[in-house]
């Protein structure tokens, strides 16, 4: 009969009337009959897969509101999975449905129950041949001692779930068994209720009440569409492949599903059908690729870019940044220190005001005979692109381009290792089940393995715990509300974590610990009451491409040694910093975008020592990168940019080395180095802050306390001994050679709010080969430094106010640097120390201003000032200023190239040169700089070791050490009251 004889609405309707094997004979017909039977999908497959009694909705229990791709597909699926547990019987065969067995003679079928052949079960099994099914009519059977299966055998619940229960416990001492449509509770003498050593089971559409399931290798299970309540569970030891897929775990009173010991060499029948069944499910991340090859490297920006990333654009400029956030306020009236403000300007330099532009560093000042000084050391950093665009050190907007997370599909083409545990599906297999509303989900120990794909935790103390040499893959999870961490990981625990959405836990989301190294790959970690991963105690890691955002406390919290690497993450819009790496934290942070945090984007302190590299650190609503008391760290290659604070906040008692870093564009201080104490911040000062993070683990002890605020280091009452975790010092440092102060070298410090680089320090400093233009307030403010504060071979120019202002008993050296057209003078100076071999041209103000009763020696200078003095000596100053050239500026200019108050004797004036132009008819002067040329130089200046001056960008110079500090002082930002 051919299909087209009669409509397709009315063979549809025809068709929905027929069995099962009907439509499956249907489908032999031909192309055109099995494309017909294939559009029954949403109407007779759906009416046949939901009537099956051994099965329920394929998106049973997690998503049942969400109806399967294909119904057809879902009861294949069903029909391929039933009928594993057959596979051991060679003499059955399957028909052609998949479903039915083909009758043979020696297939049995058993009833069992009032008026039945048999009335106990112990009774059918003593007779049941191989394969027979075992039918049990609705009732509560129970038996007074062990049950033994000694042969294979199908025992199936007559009607609904729930009408036929059974109080046994069952021993299976045959190859292969099957239950289905079951409610098993625990007899009066053990509260195991099903066990296997070596054969399988399968279990389809069961429910476990307060009972326990016992798997041990080489035995294998496979359960389906089963309910464990009532604090049931399954316990699963040395298991070589077991597959639970579909099942709901609630009310535990320990761990849903423990997985102990390493999966046993031997094999039993069932592991190569498991295998591939587990294969006919698509692969996580490795077939859902998002097609986005790498794109070529974009170096719009200046700067580094991570090798192979892709970049997203943005297009922020500075008045759109400051229009969202409301900034500008903040940026206009910026308080720098004491009463001393942005708006306040010094008695040379409110003489030499014109008009109004006095704010606008790219002003260009009127110099009739110009030294030009354009091809000094750090030009190139100021110089536009050949395609035209500007550097990012003199580009007035903001940067506009900010790496894209990599897919999981990327992350595994490069990391080998990665590949290989996302292919693997090795011991305990499970599957789109639901845990919820009990003590724990998943427990690993011991050297177990599981892998855990598109299940949903919800409602538990912790979700997953893996522990001692375990081995866990998660894909695809719904980690959520749980009441202390999420996933908890320690004793050298492993794995791969990804793609999982981990949220609103009541501890972290991922706790990281006691030596475990797990790969944890795009994931979204998110809306944590506390962080959102904790890796501590020797704890490891590659936390890579994630999406890591609204926390509450730190995105990522590194402590007590942790060492993890943090790299290509997004970690956004949190509540505290971005990143936060404390007591003896350390770890490699490599490429991250850490943008819109309400706290430090990245704060570093007590033995911090991370390495912080290529990231970019923008639009936080406090400062950059915050380096506290007792901080370390390698800074080197960052963007910080936007953020309402400073772009680098430095506690003077600590030791980063800053290179090589972008700090634009942010609302108060480029870099500002700190030391002042202040009582009322005591507890900061010790690191106890408000809602610090409890690392309490998952147990019960620690999850209250961590609320108040304190530290909690025990987990289920046992404390942890961490002085035999911490590494030694010397261990900690033998990578690194050691530096004594803290260094600041080849940074470009732009356009700031206020000042380029301000010190009010106790420590000694190091600022060499730095960039420091276009900021609102002076380039470089000096306002306390009892010890030595070194700044060599920077270029400071173009700045809204004075390129260096050195205030009263502040101990400074400026050698070889270039200070050029700023709009106050070049250097204010009253404090002690020396101005040697600086090159000064350009600026508004006096060329150098030397006041008070500073002692300083002023040698080796080349000067040439806009309008006012070149060298101006005020006051009871004493010193030496000699061997000088001063260039005269605009002919006009009333001042005196050299002056020197009448009164001062303690003062040495020698060999200066003064420079000028006799005849003002001709053409201006060919003046230049030359033997050396402009400074900065693009090496070290003459005497200078390589010892006295780290190479720029030569990192493996750069040393580093812990020292101790007693001053104990401290100093919070306006925005930074750390975590």
């Amino acid at each position: 009969m051919e299909v087209g004889s009669l409509p397709v609405e009315l063979w549809r309707v025809i068709l929905a009337y027929l069995p099962l094997p009907d439509l499956g004979r249907c489908c032999r017909v031909c192309r055109a009959w099995r494309e017909l039977i294939l559009s029954l999908d949403n109407t007779r497959w759906r009416q046949l897969c939901l009537g099956c009694p051994e099965c329920r909705h394929p998106n049973w229990p997690s998503q049942p509101h969400l109806e399967p791709p294909s119904w057809r597909e879902a009861l294949k699926q069903h029909a391929l999975a039933t009928r594993t547990w057959t596979q051991n019987g060679p003499e059955l065969q399957s028909s052609a449905c998949l479903l039915f067995f083909r009758r043979r003679k020696d297939r049995r079928v058993w009833h069992v129950g009032p008026g039945c052949e048999f009335e106990t079960l112990r009774g059918a099994l003593a007779v049941a041949g191989p394969y027979d099914r075992v039918v049990l009519h609705p009732g509560v059977y129970e038996e007074q001692a062990e049950v033994s299966l000694k042969v294979p055998v199908e025992l199936v619940g007559l009607g609904r779930l729930g009408e036929v229960a059974l109080l046994v416990c069952m021993e299976q001492q045959c190859p292969t068994a099957r239950l289905c449509n079951l409610v098993f509770m625990p007899p009066w003498f053990s509260t195991v209720v099903y066990k296997t050593s070596w054969g399988h089971v399968q279990l389809d559409n069961c429910n476990f009440e307060g009972a326990q399931l016992q798997v041990r290798g080489p035995g294998t299970c496979q359960a389906r569409f089963c309910s464990f309540s009532q604090g049931s569970s399954a316990h699963l030891l040395g298991v070589v492949l077991s597959l639970l897929d579909s099942c709901d775990f609630s009310g535990s009173e320990t761990a849903s599903v423990t997985v102990e010991g390493p999966p046993v060499s031997d094999r039993n029948w069932a592991c190569k059908h498991l295998a591939a069944l587990a294969r006919t499910f698509p692969p996580c991340g490795v077939l859902e690729c998002d097609g986005v090859p790498n794109g070529p490297r974009d170096d719009s920006i200046g700067g580094t870019q991570p090798p192979g990333a892709r970049v997203k654009k943005e297009h922020v400029s500075m008045e759109d940044w400051k229009r969202r956030t409301g900034v500008d306020a903040v940026c206009q009236g910026t308080v720098i220190e004491d009463g001393w403000s942005d708006c306040e300007r010094s008695e040379g330099e409110e003489e030499n005001r014109d008009g109004g532009g006095a704010y606008d560093t790219k002003k260009t000042f009127t110099l009739d005979y110009r030294v030009p000084y354009d091809h000094h050391g750090l030009s190139h950093l100021l110089k536009p692109r050949p395609d035209g665009s500007l550097p990012l050190a003199s580009s007035p907007d903001p940067p506009s381009v900010t790496p894209e997370l990599l897919s999981l599909h990327q992350e595994l083409d490069r990391d080998p290792e990665a590949r290989m545990l996302a292919a693997s599906t090795l011991g305990c297999l499970i599957r789109r089940c639901l845990f919820r509303d009990g003590k724990g989900g998943v427990h690993l120990s011991n050297y177990g393995q599981a892998r855990l794909e598109e299940n949903v935790f919800r409602g538990l103390n912790y979700a997953v715990r893996c522990i001692q040499n375990s081995t866990i893959v998660m894909l695809r999870n719904e980690v959520c509300e749980c009441r202390a961490s999420g996933v908890f990981l320690r004793l050298s625990a492993q794995g791969l974590i990804a793609e999982n959405n981990i949220h609103s836990n009541g501890e972290a989301g991922l706790d990281i610990r006691k030596g475990a190294n797990p790969t944890i790959l795009c994931n979204k970690i998110h809306s944590g009451l506390r962080s959102g991963v904790v890796v501590l105690g020797n704890g490891k890691g590659s936390i890579r491409s994630n999406q890591i955002y609204n926390n509450k406390e730190a995105g990522v919290y590194i402590l007590f040694s942790g060492n993890p690497v943090v790299s290509g993450n997004h970690i956004f819009q949190g509540q505290a910093a971005g990143i936060a790496i404390n007591e003896n934290g350390r770890g490699m942070i490599t490429e991250n975008v850490i943008r819109e945090n309400q706290w430090g984007g990245v704060d570093i302190r007590r033995g911090g020592d991370p390495i912080l590299r290529n990231n970019y650190i923008c639009y936080g609503y406090s400062d950059g990168v915050v380096v506290g008391e007792r901080g370390r760290g390698l800074i080197e290659g960052n963007h910080v940019y936007c953020n309402k604070g400073c772009g680098v906040w430095v506690m003077s008692s600590s030791l980063p080395q800053l290179l090589g870093n972008y700090i634009v564009h942010n609302c108060m201080y480029g870099l500002a180095v700190f030391c002042r104490k202040d009582p009322e911040n005591i507890e900061a000062r010790e690191g106890n802050w408000p809602g610090q993070e409890g690392i309490g683990g998952e147990g019960g002890s620690g999850e209250g306390e961590g609320r108040d605020g304190q530290e909690n280091f025990n987990e289920e009452g046992e404390l942890f001994a961490w002085d035999s975790d911490l590494d030694s010092e010397d261990e900690r440092h033998s990578a690194r050679r050691s530096i004594s102060v803290a260094l600041v070298e080849s940074n470009c410090m732009s356009y700031n709010g206020a000042v380029g680089l301000y010190v009010k320090s106790s420590e000694a400093l190091n600022v060499f080969a730095n960039l420091v233009n276009s900021n609102r307030g002076p380039g470089v403010a000096v306002l306390q430094s009892s010890q030595m504060t070194r700044l060599v071979t920077n270029c400071i120019l173009e700045n809204g106010r004075g390129g260096v202002m050195v205030e009263k008993d502040c101990r400074v050296e400026l050698r070889g640097n270039g200070i050029y057209e700023n709009s106050g003078h070049g250097v204010s100076f009253n404090g002690n120390g020396q101005i040697t071999e600086n090159d000064v041209v350009g600026n508004r103000g006096y060329g150098i201003q030397v006041s008070g009763s500073a002692d300083i020696k002023v040698v080796r200078n080349r000067v040439q000032p806009a309008q006012g003095c070149g060298i101006a000596v005020l006051g009871p100053v004493k010193g030496a200023v000699h061997d000088n050239v001063l260039f005269q500026g605009h002919p006009g200019n009333k001042k005196t190239l050299l002056h020197m108050d009448p009164g001062n004797e303690s003062c040495v004036l020698r060999n200066n040169s003064i420079v000028k132009h006799n005849n003002s008819r001709t053409s201006s002067p060919q003046w230049v700089l030359e033997n050396p040329p402009p400074r900065p130089l693009a090496s070290p200046p003459g005497g200078l070791s390589s010892s006295q001056y780290p190479s720029r960008l030569g990192i493996s110079m750069t040393t580093r050490i812990s020292a101790t500090v007693e001053s104990g002082c401290h100093s919070g930002s306006m925005f930074c009251t750390i975590l």
